[in-house]
């Protein structure tokens, strides 16, 4: 049975009631992270709890622990829900303002409400390694804040429902004929010699995944650019990833029904996956990062 922290006790998830005038419920007024931990060891921790302060910030929620606590809280979910059968976990967190009556104006002296939970990370498949996954393209609808992880992720929802009615893994937005990100995950291109990803703007969430990815490559010798994509450029990639905390790195293969570069995961794609895995706590010792050169 799994265990969740809610609002400062352990207790199985099952268990855990949530009031209907939580303005999480009602408004989507909360933010959240999404932490990845391997053979029960946090990947990234740091960078995960910077990003949910910077987005509790944003909102003007007051963050109820500073790092050092949220640390120990989220240790102690892990011990909870430590299992050899599952050693790796992504844990869910979330924010909300707390409750109040129901007013879109802030409440005076609501406590925030704090739920965190874990579901099991799985390996990429073998047959994703191989072959990649579909994407389909799509228009984004979203708000103009991107950039704070917050839970008013209704278009996302139906961005990523159309690509699972059309047998896709991800649906990848545009606006104004650029790129953007995907529904749940940023983009990053193998485009004319140069590691490619739209620049962090409103649009785009600060991905953790995405920075430690781009890191990868630059210390792999691959340069790496910054900049807006277009539609066009995206159409002519030769690779196409998407990045997240759980879903890692997956290779984009098949874009719209049409084959992305040769139709199997890239070179690129291999190198810096490699290294990602090499990269998470609990990986075996691995040989030095080789130079990848120009790409």
């Amino acid at each position: 049975m799994s265990i969740a922290y809610f609002n400062g006790a352990y207790l199985p998830l099952e268990e855990v009631r949530i009031s209907p005038l939580d303005r999480g419920f009602l408004f989507g007024d909360s933010v959240y992270e999404v932490i990845p931990s391997y053979a029960g060891e946090f990947f990234l921790l740091t960078e995960h709890l910077e990003r949910l302060q910077r987005s509790l910030a944003a909102v003007r929620i007051r963050n109820p622990y500073d790092a050092g606590a949220w640390s120990a809280l989220l240790a102690e979910l892990l011990a909870c829900n430590a299992d050899p059968a599952t050693p790796d976990l992504g844990v869910y967190l979330q924010v909300t303002r707390g409750v109040a009556p129901r007013d879109h104006a802030f409440p005076a002296n609501a406590q925030p409400t704090i739920l965190a939970m874990v579901s099991p990370i799985r390996p990429l498949p073998d047959r994703i390694r191989t072959e990649g996954v579909a994407a389909i393209t799509g228009e984004d609808r979203r708000w103009g804040h991107c950039d704070i992880k917050a839970t008013t992720l209704l278009a996302n929802v139906l961005a990523r429902q159309s690509a699972t009615e059309q047998g896709a893994a991800e649906a990848i937005l545009l606006r104004d004929g650029q790129l953007t990100e995907g529904a749940a995950s940023n983009v990053l291109l193998v485009l004319d010699g140069q590691l490619v990803t739209p620049p962090l703007e409103p649009s785009v969430l600060p991905g953790v995944t995405r920075s430690r990815v781009l890191d990868l490559a630059r210390e792999l010798g691959y340069p790496v650019a910054e900049r807006p994509v277009s539609e066009n450029e995206l159409a002519q990639a030769a690779e196409i990833w998407l990045t997240s905390s759980t879903r890692e790195i997956l290779p984009v293969t098949r874009l719209d029904e049409r084959a992305v570069g040769g139709g199997r995961p890239g070179p690129v794609w291999q190198a810096v996956h490699t290294a990602y895995q090499n990269a998470k706590p609990g990986a075996p010792a691995s040989e030095p990062m080789q130079s990848g050169g120009a790409v």
